[in-house]
């Protein structure tokens, strides 16, 4: 959360002065109170994902919680699009969507067990939530404008909700000295270093709602979390990670499959 916190905090810094830059240039495009008020939801919406994110850490391994929470959204998502918004595709963009999301359930399905399930399935209601609501709210202003306001409030959210959680005991008695005293964290993070995570991290997330955008949520939902997949490749090839290795390999193939179906 700290280090959230840290490049939330920078990335919100540095994107300040273009975003205003720009906002001048194209002749100060309006915040609708509608759009604004969705930014809200999504930024509490991101925060409640943030604690959860960070229990289901606290009681399981990276390879369980991150398959689950990623791999749970989307199929959440897709629900959402097609009921909830009613988005429309096509036969093959379908065909797309359900290999996707079969490999993606290949590759979460042999992690789901422990203590961390629970708060890890929470996670991923939490992300398909947000993304459902970034995907209304994109469509009533410029999408960099919006993420800018989401970054910000994202920034002061996060540091607020942090000292509040530091104050009531959360956390080891490390977290919260960390949070109250920054000073005194161990491995304190480098704001070079917090800075360069902040504009990837952010980076990918603007580029997420300018695909939103673009395309229904029943299809950039999916294909945002392709990288559920490339981490468990990544785990059977260069850590040996065995269990269900032929079925997380299957479900890489069908992904891939499925994102070529979607650009047809």
């Amino acid at each position: 959360m700290v280090t959230f916190q840290r490049a939330t905090i920078a990335a919100a810094l540095v994107i300040t002065p273009p975003t205003a830059v720009a906002w001048l240039l194209i002749g100060r495009p309006g915040f609708s109170p509608a759009a604004a008020g969705w930014c809200l939801l999504s930024a509490a919406l991101e925060l409640v994902y943030l604690w959860l994110l960070a229990t289901a850490y606290r009681r399981g391994e990276l390879s369980v919680v991150y398959p689950i929470a990623r791999g749970s959204a989307p199929l959440l998502a897709v629900g959402a699009g097609l009921g909830l918004l009613n988005e429309k595709l096509s036969a093959v963009q379908l065909a797309g969507v359900v290999l996707l999301l079969l490999g993606i359930l290949a590759v979460t399905i042999p992690q789901t067990s422990g203590r961390a399930t629970v708060p890890a399935l929470l996670t991923g209601v939490a992300i398909a939530s947000y993304t459902a609501i970034d995907r209304v709210a994109v469509q009533l202003t410029t999408p960099w404008l919006y993420g800018w306001l989401l970054v910000t409030l994202l920034a002061v959210g996060v540091t607020v909700s942090a000292w509040l959680a530091a104050k009531m005991g959360t956390g080891t008695a490390a977290s919260r000295q960390a949070v109250l005293d920054p000073s005194t964290a161990q491995g304190q993070l480098s704001r070079g270093r917090a800075t360069l995570i902040g504009i990837l991290m952010w980076g990918g997330y603007f580029l997420v709602l300018w695909a939103l955008s673009l395309a229904p949520l029943s299809v950039v939902a999916p294909v945002r979390e392709t990288a559920v997949v490339g981490v468990a490749v990544w785990g059977v090839w260069k850590l040996r990670e065995r269990n269900g290795a032929a079925m997380k390999l299957g479900g890489a193939a069908a992904t891939l499959v499925g994102v070529s179906l979607l650009a047809l």
